[in-house]
């Protein structure tokens, strides 16, 4: 096991034994699923808990360590779906509400897109 304070990496290498569980994805499949959750604004802790990826994975995903070329892409791709999906879902409401509810919802879309 590398130690973390001769390697100059203050994280974490997984979150402490008993917080997530065993991870059964691919790396490939990992890079998706983090995009996705942080798309939907999930944190990195969470995500970690929910399918047991590696906590300094995401973090470096996240923070533009690995795969800074791609990651960036696939986070916009899933936060256009998310957009696509909630303005479906706006489609319930009636009158001024559905038209409120779209609204705020495109707000928030393009202030994630400046990000």
């Amino acid at each position: 096991m590398q130690n973390t304070e001769t390697s100059g990496d203050s994280r974490t290498p997984s979150p402490p034994y008993g917080y997530s569980r065993e991870c059964s994805h691919s790396r490939e499949e990992q890079i998706h699923i983090v995009a996705e959750f942080h798309a939907h604004k999930i944190r990195p802790s969470r995500i970690a808990y929910r399918v047991g990826i590696d906590i300094a994975f995401i973090e470096e995903l996240i923070a533009g360590e690995t795969e800074a070329d791609r990651f960036p892409r696939l986070v916009a791709y899933y936060r256009g779906q998310r957009y696509k999906q909630r303005m479906r879902d706006s489609g319930a409401r009636k009158g001024i509400a559905r038209y409120e509810q779209q609204q705020k919802i495109e707000h928030e879309f393009h202030q994630e897109v400046e990000l």
